[in-house]
């Protein structure tokens, strides 16, 4: 039996110590929620869950592109639906405007609702390049068009729009433009102002090719609709597949980084008695060299 060394009181501290550490780290770990308090508890663990991350980061502003990108489609399929409508009727004043039975005055009323829907067009549509020449072959009642998403005129000449759809950056989509304003397309045609480009002559009401240039115009905007329809449907598809990726890379993340509550709570009960039972040791141990004094004695 020595005093200078109580070696009992050297391991129950040890032990102390131990135990204190690990009921610390169970409790920073319950009250984060994370088992990577520290880089110190999972090095590898904490670098990998920076990357996933950073990859889920990504796929979000992916996701944010694909929602703008379907705000555009959205809007421009608006603009189409209304500019169907308005060439629905004003197929309907041609057929009116060239019977017979209608007089002169019923043929100037058609046709002045007819050159207000046509004017109504160019609105939409505007000002701008064309795609042939530099500037359009009809004016506008206002200098920005209608037909806008974001300062970008949705029916005119510009170049693909590429829209950025995975976390790489490398996975894209290309937006074709819509360009209604092309001289020799059928909305050309029947938007045409002489007074702007008397190349042509403007078509009204009561032309003799009236019906088919409306008729003509109406297939081009159907077409460029289920065209829109269809890319509507590819970016819902991305979108989903962008989804389930982020869904699991979550769920890498969290068998990484998440604690386990049942698991930890029982670690920290343990630890919690295992610290109490190292300090009544500790006391103990600190009052076995007392006995020394009755040898003296």
């Amino acid at each position: 039996m020595v005093i200078n060394t109580n070696q009992n009181a050297v391991d129950a501290s040890s032990a102390l110590q131990r135990s204190q550490a690990a009921m610390n780290r169970s409790m920073a770990r319950l009250s984060t929620g994370s088992k990577i308090v520290n880089p110190s508890d999972d090095a590898a663990g904490l670098s990998i869950v920076e990357k996933i991350q950073a990859q889920n980061s990504r796929i979000e502003a992916a996701q944010v592109n694909i929602q703008n990108a379907v705000s555009l489609s959205q809007t421009t399929d608006g603009f189409l639906n209304t500019m169907s409508k308005v060439l629905n009727r004003m197929s309907e004043l041609t057929v009116q405007g060239i019977d017979g039975t209608k007089t002169a005055a019923d043929k100037a009323l058609y046709g002045e609702e007819f050159n207000e829907l046509r004017e109504q067009l160019r609105d939409i549509i505007g000002n701008g390049p064309n795609g042939t020449d530099s500037d359009p072959n009809w004016n506008t009642s206002s200098v920005d068009p209608a037909g806008s998403f974001n300062g970008i005129s949705l029916f005119g000449a510009r170049a693909q729009m590429t829209i950025v759809v995975g976390a790489s950056g490398s996975q894209t989509m290309t937006v074709d433009a819509i360009n209604l304003r092309e001289i020799g397309g059928a909305m050309s045609n029947l938007l045409w102002d002489n007074a702007v480009d008397g190349s042509q002559a403007n078509i009204n009401v009561d032309s003799p090719g009236a019906v088919a240039a409306v008729n003509s115009a109406i297939e081009q905007v159907a077409k460029e609709r289920a065209g829109m329809g269809a890319e509507q449907s590819r970016y819902e598809i991305v979108a989903q597949q962008l989804q389930v990726q982020q869904e699991n890379l979550l769920a890498a993340n969290s068998r990484i980084a998440d604690v386990d509550v049942a698991i930890e709570s029982t670690r920290l009960a343990k630890n919690e008695v295992l610290t109490q039972a190292s300090v009544s040791m500790l006391h103990k141990a600190n009052g076995l060299p007392q006995l020394v004094l009755r040898l003296l004695n």
